[in-house]
């Protein structure tokens, strides 16, 4: 026999909703008695982007069985937002997170690397891959692909809604509160490895003859053995670095 639900989306999870259904009720039938999550995920909404959902005015889990004329509230997650601990379904984020990125997204898993974020980012990795990664080494998925999200081992994850590097720079240190958190330019932008102080006569072989004269101070990356020197791409990042911190979205240095 065919049962009806009624949703309702708060915030941001507007953004997976069609217009219509946009900040209103949104009817939802069902046979059997399938798990809240499923229902919530089949409306288009990825379970890492919700924190908190409460069944008739009160809370349940993702685990909770829909039942005939049930009333469902679901709130958005955000590094900001305030839910009493009993209430929400979302474990909390490590102090400081780590990321994992699809392969659409290398550009962004670079300006990450540039503030010092631990990202991981391959362009062969598959979405079964990303997913498995995230479900072991505890990182939080960044994608652009929201059917990646609906991977049941993934924990935590963001859809960008933007398609903007600058943009999406901006959505991930707002969302994930990171603004305190940079430590720039302590990360190889190629590999994720941390790079380190280095003899200039270590690498001499590997500078451009220019560098050679002028510069005097460098770093090189253990993992891919890539060299870095505080040229003027170092302080067109300074820059970058500055506008990010002022909320101000720049364009990322060479």
């Amino acid at each position: 026999m065919e049962k009806a639900a009624s949703f309702y989306f708060y915030g941001s999870l507007n953004d997976f909703l069609p217009a219509s259904y946009k900040s209103k009720l949104v009817p939802y039938t069902f046979t059997g008695a399938p798990a809240v999550k499923d229902a919530i995920e089949a409306l288009g909404v990825p379970h890492p982007e919700v924190q908190g959902i409460l069944v008739n005015d009160y809370p349940v889990d993702f685990k909770y069985q829909l039942q005939q004329a049930d009333w469902v509230e679901v709130y958005p997650a955000s590094a900001g937002a305030t839910w009493p601990a009993h209430y929400s379904i979302q474990a909390p984020l490590p102090t400081t997170p780590t990321f994992i990125l699809d392969v659409h997204l290398g550009k962004l898993a670079k300006s990450l690397r540039l503030l010092g974020f631990d990202t991981l980012y391959q362009n062969d990795f598959t979405d079964s891959t990303i997913a498995q990664l995230a479900s072991e080494q505890h990182r939080v998925v960044l994608t652009r692909d929201i059917g990646l999200l609906k991977h049941k081992s993934i924990q935590w994850g963001y859809w960008l809604r933007s398609q903007h590097l600058e943009e999406q720079l901006t959505e991930v240190l707002s969302y994930f509160r990171l603004a305190s958190k940079f430590s720039t330019f302590s990360r190889c932008l190629v590999c994720n490895s941390l790079i380190l102080p280095v003899p200039k006569a270590a690498v001499l072989a590997q500078l451009p003859a220019k560098t050679k004269l002028y510069f005097d101070e460098f770093y090189q990356c253990p993992t891919c053995q890539r060299v870095y020197w505080k040229g003027s791409h170092y302080e067109r990042m300074q820059e970058f670095v500055q506008r990010l911190k002022a909320g101000e979205a720049g364009s990322v240095g060479d």
